[in-house]
């Protein structure tokens, strides 16, 4: 978004408008810091809108932003009751999946048909594991060192 939204009049020394909000951040080099600070001197159009980007800056800084609770933040099951049952429905949704995937490998195994396409099936899953192994063994030892594991909110 450009800042021009700002300016009720453009600068007549058609300054980059950018500049101001980069030596409001202080993300500009040294060279740009100067050349903004020269330019602020001069240019009493763009000194107002520094004006307004910094009050703008300080409104938003400190306003008091309302911090949920505790309770609020955790996504995890609240009652023993919760546990429960999201627990079983776990344990039976990977159940129902193991059983389902034996039975059609079972079939596909033992069912006649051409063995191109079996080779491709077969080949394509086992790609799709191997990526998936190779991801978690990733995720497992990013774990080990992840520094912001411990960080509830």
């Amino acid at each position: 978004m450009s800042l021009e939204v700002f300016m009720s009049e453009a600068c007549p020394h058609s300054f980059d408008d950018q500049l101001l909000s980069g030596h409001l951040d202080h993300e500009l080099t040294q060279a740009e810091e100067q050349q903004v600070r020269i330019h602020l001197e001069d240019c009493e159009t763009c000194r107002a809108l520094f004006g307004q980007l910094e009050q703008m800056r300080k409104a938003s800084m400190s306003t008091p932003f309302a911090t949920p609770d505790d309770e609020q933040w955790s996504e995890k099951p609240r009652t023993p009751s919760s546990r429960f049952f999201r627990g079983t429905g776990w344990i039976l949704l990977l159940a129902w999946f193991i059983v389902s995937l034996g039975i059609a490998g079972w079939t596909f195994a033992t069912e006649p048909g051409h063995p191109l396409i079996k080779l491709l099936v077969v080949s394509g899953l086992a790609g799709v594991g191997l990526l998936f192994v190779s991801v978690l063994l990733d995720r497992l030892r990013s774990a080990k060192t992840d520094r912001y594991r411990r960080v509830q909110k």
